[in-house]
């Protein structure tokens, strides 16, 4: 299997935090835990799937899963490959004008957001291409030409900032006051940017906080009280919303 990072150019990095040429000769099930940003992905070989409720849904060649607040199932068939494109909390806003917060939980096919017949051209490009620096430029360029002269919204960088900051903890009554907004339209513009509202996004920036603290010696108890869970039930709750199992069970086959 091969999981393969390559970081954008340069005019690309405030949006892109980076790409990945991902491979596995093996089919394969497997979780996707919620993450804080959008992704898009090409495959130029193999096929790939989604269960929802032990149904199993094929996904479009070239789709993009927004963001999520609960774990995943995929499943990829044998001989799979696939170029990633991780977008940084606030980078999709510069590539579509529809905004984030219409994506939220979905898989959709890229179909729905860029032309048709420019995705069936990458899709071709990346078919014919021998080398991963190769898929990785063409994909770079699609984006390129879709990149949008638009001014960033500061105030939401800020509040991204001041979420990781805090580990997901921050109250969003305490975030508004730092910012000096009021809560409609600070969640309205956060929505449209980052693709779900604060609170969710801050629990997504606690849950892997979590999972951090995991590789540590840390106990069960202490990990949940330090990311300021009410009690473990709480944490043990939302942990098998993100993950599909229990914290001791997670660790267990770390």
């Amino acid at each position: 299997m091969k999981f393969d990072r390559y970081f954008p150019s340069e005019i690309l990095k405030p949006y892109i935090k980076y790409f990945v040429v991902s491979e596995n000769e093996l089919e394969s099930e497997y979780n996707i835990f919620p993450s804080s940003g959008l992704v898009i992905g090409f495959q130029y070989k193999g096929q790939l799937s989604t269960f929802k409720n032990t149904q199993e849904n094929q996904l479009a060649s070239a789709g993009i899963t927004g963001v999520t607040d609960s774990y995943k199932i995929f499943k990829n068939s044998a001989d799979i490959g696939t170029v990633l494109v991780y977008f940084t909390e606030t980078g999709f806003a510069h590539f579509a004008s529809q905004p984030a917060n219409e994506l939220f939980n979905l898989n959709i096919s890229l179909d729905n957001i860029y032309d048709k017949n420019e995705i069936a051209k990458i899709e071709e490009k990346l078919m014919i291409a021998t080398t991963d620096k190769e898929r990785v430029k063409i994909v770079e360029h699609f984006l390129l030409s879709q990149l949008k002269d638009i001014e960033t919204d500061k105030l939401i960088i800020e509040a991204v900032k001041l979420i990781y900051e805090t580990k997901g903890t921050i109250r969003i009554k305490e975030l508004n006051e730092k910012l000096f907004i009021s809560q409609s339209p600070f969640e309205k513009r956060f929505r449209k940017v980052v693709g779900t509202t604060a609170k969710k996004f801050a629990s997504i920036v606690r849950f892997n906080a979590v999972l951090d603290n995991l590789n540590e010696t840390k106990s069960l108890t202490e990990i949940c009280y330090e990311n300021n869970f009410f009690d473990q039930a709480h944490f043990i709750r939302d942990f098998k919303k993100y993950t599909g199992s229990t914290p001791e069970n997670f660790k267990r086959f770390m």
